[in-house]
């Protein structure tokens, strides 16, 4: 992917690194990081000057540095424009993998993968069905859905149904599937979070072929999708809620917690709850008992 779509490919590492930066520049004004606001600016946000002052560089270091031009550089280098940018946490984490990724690093660092199929081993599957109270999933960073337990086969299958792939995939239901704005009352929070998501798995594991071909997909047949892409966000693991409307039971607000998993680098493990005694809860409690009644049988092999 090139232009305002943006790469996923290695050898575009430049163009990545560069557009970050320079969209993280923009996002801040010098009322942000206690500067004075002097002159006109042609474009929003800090003057790369202004960047380079705070991170305690030269002018010139730091404009090679938005070039693209991050191999080599020091981690102490790094924490300082994080710092200066005010990244949170993802967007240093990426910024980090970014600049491995620019000197072959990633590729060292990365975990090995014995195979390019999935399978997940039968204690796994029987942590995924003990967990009753509520849906659990699991998925990759390219948001293929792998594995679930019965709660969370029966909530997301709308997906299940209307997958055009081998496996589900959150993001290309989300971008290319009109009923995914009937599943997410909050669709726009959800294709935020979806291509986040995306962009920060992309940063780390820049030479993904399957990632790309995802990208390059949704880049050309969603506008939603590329405008949403070339702003650079990124997104770690964590909790929350989001609101689901489900065909048969209406609609679930549900608190959720993602974990990484470390017996399976790369993966993700989500679980949903309930708040005790609310409608959302008798919902589920519903879903469950609707689900346990048409059981079916889950394919147990999904490319990782």
């Amino acid at each position: 992917m090139r232009g305002g779509a943006g790469s996923v490919d290695g050898m575009d590492n430049r163009s990545e690194a560069s557009e970050f930066l320079s969209s993280r520049r923009a996002k801040l004004t010098p009322e942000d990081v206690g500067l004075p606001d002097v002159g006109q600016r042609r474009v929003p946000g800090l003057r790369r000057g202004e960047v380079a002052a705070l991170a305690g560089v030269s002018i010139e270091y730091y404009s090679k540095l938005e070039r693209g031009a991050l191999a080599g550089v020091s981690a102490s280098i790094l924490d300082a424009i994080a710092r200066a940018l005010r990244l949170d946490d993802a967007e240093r984490s990426h910024l980090f993998n970014l600049a491995q990724a620019a000197d072959g690093t990633s590729e060292l660092l990365r975990p090995r993968r014995r195979a390019k199929t999935w399978m997940p081993r039968p204690s796994l599957t029987w942590v995924l069905d003990a967990i009753t109270g509520g849906p659990a999933l699991i998925r990759n960073g390219r948001m293929d859905l792998l594995a679930t337990n019965p709660l969370g086969r029966a909530m997301h299958e709308s997906l299940y149904e209307r997958a055009t792939g081998p496996v589900p995939n959150f993001a290309r239901y989300t971008f290319l599937d009109d009923d995914s704005r009937r599943f997410y009352p909050d669709w726009d929070t959800a294709a935020d979070t979806a291509v986040a998501i995306l962009r920060t798995e992309a940063g780390r594991d820049p030479h993904d072929r399957l990632m790309h071909d995802l990208v390059g997909e949704l880049a050309t047949r969603s506008e939603e999708f590329r405008r949403r892409w070339s702003s650079h966000d990124v997104r770690l693991h964590g909790a929350g809620t989001k609101r689901f409307h489900h065909t048969a039971v209406g609609e679930l607000e549900l608190a959720y917690e993602s974990v990484d998993m470390v017996s399976d680098p790369g993966l993700s493990l989500t679980v949903y709850a309930a708040e005790p005694a609310s409608r959302t809860a008798h919902a589920l409690a519903l879903l469950g008992s609707l689900a346990a009644s048409t059981t079916v049988a889950e394919p147990q092999v999904r490319k990782a």
